[in-house]
């Protein structure tokens, strides 16, 4: 048997394949409330043959956008907008886990209720500029969250964990890469707090594991997930000592018995797939420029217990058949990644189509 279409236990889940679609912002809901538009449910049903599909980062409270037409897990309209997703999912036999993505300082007034400015760790701006609905902005100086504050963003992870089970989802991931607020928290050049969320490793790794925690009290350890990309230095995140922060945070999170560790891979040199996995007592699923053949060694290798794929995925919602038959792939459209209607999204063939 191919080691792709191989069955794996995640959590408490059982995967028909080790195929994993990625996380990907596709800007399809509305803007106004953040409920996904109902091309969604089609849009991932399209691809529930997966063996886990891993939603686009939703943002577990108002202050956590960052993006045009992303979609929200706080309000009762979402909770419903979501359900009519994982419904879809479910009747073709698929598993989905919700990631939450909260921006921090990767957003904007324009994005934000009432205007407001966006919070960090520390009050120090992003390189480059954020789409909001009137075009480019540049990023703004973020304000610095007071301690007291923290157990609050805490707590709207909670809160989201738990409206991402009501909306009938399988599991949750953190979203701690990309440069967003818990990759803020984790990365000494994003946190400069004196207080006990900043200087040390351990003290900078400390809100990624108290929101795992929070999320864990939820949904169980056994249907949390996390991801991370070391060195990927999107949204001008660096770190003085990534390997030692790294390390670091994945002893920690070995301690707390999550269904995964998702590994995004980089242009980074270094090997932290090597680094990272003898410190992490479960599953690995690794993504970040894999085709069939390379997701295929690394499985057989036992270098990642499962694959994770994104522009292929978006363009191709039968991968796993085309995958087993070595049928030709159809090209991602990247015009279309982050436009608003059908084109692009739901209208891409399957192979009975083209046949």
């Amino acid at each position: 048997m191919n080691s792709l279409n191989e069955t794996i236990r995640i959590g408490r889940h059982t995967l028909r394949n080790r195929l994993v679609m990625a996380p990907m912002t596709r800007s399809r809901a509305d803007d106004a409330t953040g409920v996904p538009s109902a091309l969604a449910a089609q849009y991932y049903a399209q691809r529930a043959e997966a063996g886990l599909i891993i939603t686009e980062g939703t943002f577990p409270s108002p202050m956590g956008k960052g993006y045009v037409r992303t979609p929200g897990i706080h309000s009762a309209a979402q909770i419903d907008g979501w359900k009519r997703v994982t419904d879809a999912v479910h009747a073709r036999g698929g598993l989905i886990f919700l990631q939450l993505m909260h921006t921090g300082r990767i957003s904007h007034p324009d994005l934000l209720p009432n205007g407001a400015t966006p919070v960090a760790p520390s009050a120090i701006a992003a390189a480059g500029q954020v789409y909001t609905a009137t075009g480019p902005q540049d990023f703004v100086v973020p304000r610095a969250l007071e301690t007291g504050e923290i157990a609050g963003i805490v707590d709207a992870y909670r809160f989201a964990t738990r409206h991402a089970l009501q909306a009938g989802f399988d599991g949750v991931e953190l979203h701690a890469a990309s440069g967003y607020l818990p990759e803020q928290f984790l990365s000494s050049g994003t946190n400069q707090r004196t207080d006990r969320y900043g200087g040390s490793p351990e003290n900078r790794a400390r809100f990624i594991v108290e929101v795992l925690n929070a999320m864990i009290d939820e949904a169980g350890s056994d249907r949390t997930g996390i991801k991370i990309s070391p060195e990927m230095g999107f949204n001008s995140v660096t770190d003085a000592a990534p390997q030692e922060t790294y390390q670091y945070l994945v002893q920690r999170l070995g301690m707390l018995k999550l269904a995964y560790l998702h590994l995004a891979r980089t242009g980074s040199a270094f090997d932290y797939r090597a680094l990272l996995r003898p410190l992490f007592d479960g599953p690995l699923l690794v993504g970040g420029r894999l085709d069939r053949d390379s997701a295929g060694s690394l499985i057989a290798q036992r270098d990642a217990d499962a694959a994770v794929f994104g522009s292929l995925y978006l363009a191709n919602p039968d991968l796993p058949q085309r995958f087993a038959e070595g049928a030709p792939l159809n090209a991602p459209d990247r015009d279309t990644f982050y436009s608003d209607g059908p084109q692009g999204y739901i209208d891409y063939p399957v192979l009975e189509q083209t046949r």
